[in-house]
Formats: structure tokens, C-alpha cells, sequence
């Protein structure tokens, strides 16, 4: 299998890029086009830190700070949040450009310092609401609940969602006087928490002043304990996704009255009839420090299995996501098919259900039928012409495959 992948990246960049440190000279850009697509260019730099935070936690605590179950699927949420990408434009971008050309307001200086700080304090300020949003408002929460899920707190956690989160946070502990101004390790340790003290605190991205401002700011006091208040006890990618729609769905049609079903939908997730918009935070599971997360035991042979296959389908991620363009509909669909299917039942090997056997035996037969057939076996891209290979010299701004005839290779 050959990936392509183009990064214009220096080595200082995509360091600083892991801790939001790129100058407004080196993230602005004229035109749409020239963005680049950051989060594939960070793959190997937050591989880098996952490493480096293995390796000392280790000799800081002689213990490795991943679960092998939780660590996958948090890696699993972050692949099925990309997976969509692959059909298209996403919402967000196409929504943007439509809102660009149609009712933009003024069009400020795109090379002006100035106008990277406005956008810079816009950004952070609607992430505060949007975020406390997808708090307090149910079917929002339904989303957001994956990233929050993760009963543990460190890297890999942050691929729960689609946005990188703080680094580091499982080392540093007080930053001083950057306490009062940014969302500290501290800060975002709380947010993760589900003590009562933790609930609906700290959203801030980068600045926590917007939390001070609207009371939303709580220091960390106690040990806090990561997850849900109602833990999910699951690995499994579709439940972790998708439970808490279900439980809405549920609750809707259980709860009488036109206005009380729109606020199961609308008000917060812990809301009721007779209940405040959010809920009693008497109602929340008291914490008593001691909790242990989900951690069902399966044999050493089938955790080495799981880990095998889940490499060899984090390769077929990558290959489709450097070489989309080139593939057809089709080959793309198929192969992310296959991923759902072969995280599905990674997760519910990591479950340790006996209902996976039926279900892996498919999957295995599908693995040797598509990997004889040239779909996810090793596979080159080759491209013909007397121009040069795809993302090497030459001009950067023509599409990869340009004037090119490509052929598929099986070897």
C-alpha cells in the first residue's frame, strides 16, 4: 500500500501547530483553497506526542496511562467523525461559504494582524457558547456526549471529538498566573469531570475569561473522576455514538404533552417535568473517589488480534483519505463500510461478547474476499506522465492526478 501524503509543514510548524502556536503570518491565507488541511498534517505530530506521553507516564508513574479498550475507541470516534469528509464537503464548510457569499456583513483586510486578533477573540468567544450549548441543550448533548464518554484523561481522549483538545494535561499541574487568562490542563481537567462540582463548568477553548464572565468557571479542588455520570460501560463504536439519541427517543415519546416532549429535545439532559431547565444537581450520582472504569479482561492472544487488525484498518483510513481523490464512489463507499464493520466488531471483541463470533467470522471472509480482490489488499497508485509524482516538486497548486492515467496495481 502506497500513501501519498503532502504536508508543507516545517518540523517547528507542526510542533508549535500540536499547542496552537502558529503566528497569523503562518495560518492566513487569501483564498480558500490555499487552508490547508491541518488535522491530516497533525496526524504524525499527536502520534508523536501519544508516544511521549506513553513513555513518561510510564517512568513517572510505572504504569502506562491507556487502556488499550478505551484508547481504540476513542481513536475508533475519531476515525467515524472523519469518515464523512470522504463524500464531500462538510456541512460546516459548505454552510460557511454559503453564509461568505451571501450575507457577509464587510470584508476586512485578509493580511492585517488586526483582523486574525478579531477573528482570533470571535472564535474563542461563539466556541464558549456553542460548546455550552452542546451542554445544555439535549439533542446537542446527544452529539457531544461521545467526546466526554472516555472514563480515562489523556491524548487519546481528544480524538472523541473533532477538534484537538489541550495536551499534556496529565503532567502539568498549575500554571500560575496563565490561570486567570487560559483554559489551563486545570481548567479542562474539571470540564471532563463528572463530580457534582465538575457538571456544566469550564468551556472555554483557549481563554477561560469567557467562563469567569458568565459564571461558568470552577477551580479544581478534588480528585476528579472522567466520564459520564451514567457511565456507558461500551466499546463498541455504533452505541457510543449513538445511546443517548436513543434515550431521547425514548424519553420523547414517554413524556405527555406537545411542550414537555420539545423540551426533552431542547432543555437540558438531566431536565424532567417540575424540574429546572438543567436538571437537579441532586440528581447526579454522588462520587466517592474510588470509582473504577470499565475495563472487561479478554486473553493477551485476542488483545493482540484486536490491536493487529485495527493497524491494518488505521492503514486503509489513511490510504483513502490521501488517495480520495483518486478512487471512485464507489471504492470509497466500500471502504467505509468496511471500517464501520471492522471497528463494530473490534469493539465488541473488546466487550468480550460471545455475540461476536458469528459477526467477526463475516467479517473475516469479507477481509480475504476484498483483500484477493484489490480493495483493501496492498494496492499501488501508479500514475503515468512525464510530470512529476504526486506531491513532490512541480506546482503544488494543481490537483494530484491531473492529465495523469491511473492504474491499480495488486501485489
Amino acid at each position: 500500500m502506497v500513501l501519498h501524503l503532502q504536508s508543507n509543514l516545517t518540523l517547528s510548524q507542526g510542533v508549535r501547530l500540536m499547542f496552537y502556536a502558529l503566528t497569523p503570518s503562518e495560518s492566513t491565507f487569501r483564498e480558500m483553497g490555499e487552508v490547508q488541511d491541518y488535522v491530516q498534517q497533525a496526524t504524525p505530530y499527536f502520534v508523536g506526542l501519544m508516544i511521549i506521553e506513553l513513555v513518561i507516564t510510564w517512568f513517572h508513574k510505572s504504569q502506562t496511562v491507556f487502556r488499550m479498550n478505551d484508547a481504540l475507541t476513542s481513536i475508533s470516534a475519531g476515525i467515524v467523525s472523519r469518515l464523512p469528509e470522504l463524500l464531500g464537503r462538510g456541512i460546516e464548510l459548505t454552510g460557511y461559504i454559503y453564509i461568505w457569499e451571501n450575507f457577509r456583513l464587510s470584508v476586512l483586510p485578509w493580511d492585517s494582524p488586526w483582523t486574525w486578533w478579531l477573528a482570533f477573540l470571535g472564535v474563542d468567544f461563539a466556541y464558549y457558547w456553542l460548546h455550552r450549548m452542546s451542554h445544555e441543550v439535549n439533542i446537542l448533548w446527544a452529539a457531544h456526549q461521545v467526546h466526554h464518554s472516555s472514563e480515562d484523561y489523556n491524548l487519546s481522549t481528544a480524538l472523541r471529538q473533532s477538534v484537538l483538545q489541550k495536551y499534556l494535561s496529565w503532567i502539568i499541574g498549575n500554571l500560575g498566573p496563565l490561570e486567570l487568562i487560559l483554559n489551563t490542563p486545570s481548567h479542562h481537567r474539571v470540564h471532563h469531570g463528572r463530580n457534582k462540582y465538575c457538571i456544566d463548568k469550564n468551556y472555554a477553548g483557549t481563554l477561560i475569561i469567557w467562563d469567569r464572565i458568565f459564571g461558568t468557571f470552577e477551580p479544581e479542588n478534588e480528585k476528579v473522576i472522567y466520564g459520564l455520570t451514567h457511565p456507558i460501560n461500551a466499546f463498541e463504536p455504533f452505541w457510543v455514538q449513538s445511546h443517548h439519541l436513543l434515550y431521547i427517543w425514548k424519553t420523547f415519546w414517554a413524556t405527555p404533552g406537545i411542550s414537555n416532549k420539545l423540551s426533552v429535545i431542547f432543555k437540558g439532559p438531566g431536565w424532567e417535568p417540575g424540574k429546572p431547565r438543567l436538571g437537579c444537581l441532586e440528581d447526579i450520582p454522588t462520587i466517592s473517589g474510588k470509582e473504577i472504569p470499565h475495563n472487561p479482561q479478554i486473553p493477551a492472544w485476542l488483545q493482540f488480534y484486536v490491536v493487529l487488525h485495527f493497524i491494518f484498518i488505521l492503514g486503509l483510513y489513511m490510504h483513502i483519505f490521501a488517495n480520495k481523490s483518486a478512487l471512485s464512489e464507489i471504492t470509497i463507499l466500500g471502504g467505509i463500510g468496511y471500517i464501520m464493520l471492522t471497528l463494530t466488531s473490534i469493539g465488541l471483541m473488546m466487550e468480550n461478547r460471545s455475540s461476536v463470533d458469528v459477526l467477526e467470522t463475516i467479517r473475516c471472509f469479507v477481509f480475504l474476499f476484498l483483500g484477493l480482490g484489490c480493495f483493501t489488499g496492498p494496492f499501488t497508485l501508479v500514475t503515468e506522465g512525464p510530470s512529476d509524482p504526486p506531491f513532490t516538486s512541480g506546482n503544488q497548486d494543481t490537483e494530484p492526478f491531473q492529465g495523469r492515467t491511473m492504474k491499480i496495481s495488486c501485489h
